[in-house]
């Protein structure tokens, strides 16, 4: 996950302030140092890194922190502080203009998600009651423009798309005219992208500006590149002018240097995070709340979002039979494929510790078993739907059934529902499960997550 070393050696820098309890102008220093090195190996632009640790050593060697009751804390609250500023202080919103319509360029390199996150983009415009129309301009990649038409169907929006053989300029061009018949009132454009930067796609993106009037340039940059992600950031926004950034990949094993030196090298805001594959997977920025995730703080917020979210995606009567289930402390096999399908629209359960600040202080045989929740909610789907709602039918004729249908031995279901009633008696005493779904996945983990 982004930026777990990252955080793991500023806490550890932070550990060591704590524990001078004074601070002389030394210790400071060192931890300036210390930090200095730490963003380096992250992958954060060099001359960022420099003007970042100047500036906080600056104000951390004042009269105020050194003289203070917990300068420790003081400094920690300067770096989170200067590392929420280097990311652009203040949330940026895509801007779309009201009561005409807004055309957005979607613009990268090959390869860095921009076409999965044209589509994630147009889901969140159409979650807000917007029209977005899709158009596939990589007229040099037949497998893109199939990859936008399978996605636009997901999130359910439109696709426009002319094959390979019209210009992307008239095929930008001709979706503007269908924008207007069809009422919709988004139009993105998913541009071509190359291995590497070159005078052929530049020109072919300034083309496309002249030839449309385009209100937002969103350029993608994956995360996953770091030091050269800022370099193709830098160089994008010199020849077409940039008006934000998205950064996909920010769940996979990167440094995460990108995302606190993009915004500070281009002067651009960081619109959206790619955080996985699924069209759901985008994160507004907030860089507080990133700054607070980089310094192990946590991000509580980012969650409350996301479990509103999932929330929202359930059918409003199923929610109403959960939550009277809940009120009366009865728990079936349907409440637990459920609460698996709403861990999974939150990112899973390392995603949910890591926006806890809990990521770097859980070592990984702590998590749950992703094979073994697997072979449980395989169990529960070979069960009947009269078997789901109501746990007191199981037999050992049933359970038997169900251990062939799932692929699991007899034990393993007898396991199973032995937790299940187990969770079930201990949501009860709770008052209705007040636990939620930590408790239920937690109960139910076995050899899981024994934070629970």
């Amino acid at each position: 996950m982004a930026f777990e070393s990252l955080t793991a050696k500023l806490q550890n820098v932070f550990k060591n302030l704590r524990g001078k309890g004074r601070l002389s102008e030394e210790d400071v220093k060192a931890a300036c140092k210390e930090v200095k090195m730490a963003l380096l190996e992250a992958d954060v632009n060099f001359k960022v890194v420099k003007q970042f640790v100047n500036t906080v050593q600056e104000r951390a060697v004042g009269a105020d922190v050194m003289n203070g009751l917990n300068p420790a804390q003081m400094v920690i609250k300067i770096v989170d502080e200067e590392l929420t500023s280097l990311m652009g202080s203040e949330t940026t919103e895509l801007q779309l203009k009201s009561g005409a319509t807004t055309v957005i360029m979607m613009c990268g390199l090959q390869g860095s998600g921009k076409t999965t996150s044209a589509a994630k983009i147009a889901a969140k415009i159409r979650s807000k009651g917007k029209a977005p129309l899709l158009v596939a301009c990589d007229v040099y990649r037949p497998a893109a423009i199939e990859q936008l038409k399978v996605n636009a169907q997901k999130v359910e929006v439109d696709c426009f798309e002319m094959g390979t053989d019209i210009s992307p300029v008239e095929i930008a061009k001709q979706s503007m005219v269908y924008a207007k018949e069809h009422g919709k009132n988004v139009v993105i454009l998913d541009t071509a992208g190359r291995l590497q930067i070159d005078e052929e796609l530049m020109q072919e993106l300034a083309d496309i500006k002249e030839a449309v009037e385009v209100h937002q340039t969103l350029l993608v940059v994956d995360a996953m590149t770091g030091q050269e992600a800022v370099n193709v950031a830098e160089t994008f926004h010199q020849r077409i002018g940039l008006t934000g950034l998205v950064l996909s990949k920010m769940d996979g094993d990167t440094r995460g240097g990108a995302a606190l030196s993009a915004r500070a090298v281009t002067g651009q805001p960081i619109l959206f995070v790619g955080m996985g594959e699924k069209l759901s997977d985008l994160e507004q920025f907030y860089p507080d709340r990133m700054a607070n995730r980089i310094l192990g703080m946590g991000d509580v917020l980012t969650l409350i979002d996301k479990v509103q979210e999932a929330n929202i995606q359930m059918e409003e009567e199923e929610e109403r039979r959960m939550e009277e289930k809940l009120r009366k402390g009865k728990m079936d096999f349907e409440m637990y494929l459920a609460s698996m399908k709403q861990m999974r629209g939150m990112g899973g359960m390392g995603s949910i510790l890591g926006m806890l600040g809990l990521g770097p202080k859980i070592d990984e045989s702590m998590l749950p078993d992703e094979k073994q929740l697997a072979r449980m909610e395989a169990i529960v789907l070979s069960m009947t739907p009269k078997e789901r709602q109501n746990p007191k039918l199981m037999s050992p004729t049933r359970k038997a059934r169900i251990a062939k249908g799932s692929g699991n031995d007899i034990a393993e279901v007898n396991r199973f529902i032995k937790q299940f009633e187990q969770t079930s008696k201990m949501m009860k005493q709770f008052g209705g499960g007040k636990r939620g779904l930590a408790g239920m996945l937690g109960g139910l983990g076995g050899r899981g997550f024994k934070g629970f």
